[in-house]
């Protein structure tokens, strides 16, 4: 692939990640959420390509603060 294309997908993949990060930490932030496990989905769709991608995992709740 291309040097545009790579530099183009890791700008992309980075802002998902740091973005993502920040979102998933202001909601759990004012909650107590120690002891709990939560379901997370990620979705990456190009519609132009016909691609949905879905990532499915888990989070571990922070104690209250750590967030």
């Amino acid at each position: 692939m291309s040097e545009d294309f790579n530099m183009s997908m890791r700008k992309f993949l980075k802002q998902v990640g740091v973005t993502s990060q920040q979102a998933i930490e202001k909601a759990m932030r004012d909650q107590d959420t120690s002891g709990k496990t939560f379901a997370v989905k990620a979705v990456i769709t190009i519609p132009e390509l016909g691609l949905e991608h879905e990532i499915d995992g888990t989070i571990a709740g922070a104690d209250k603060g750590e967030a």
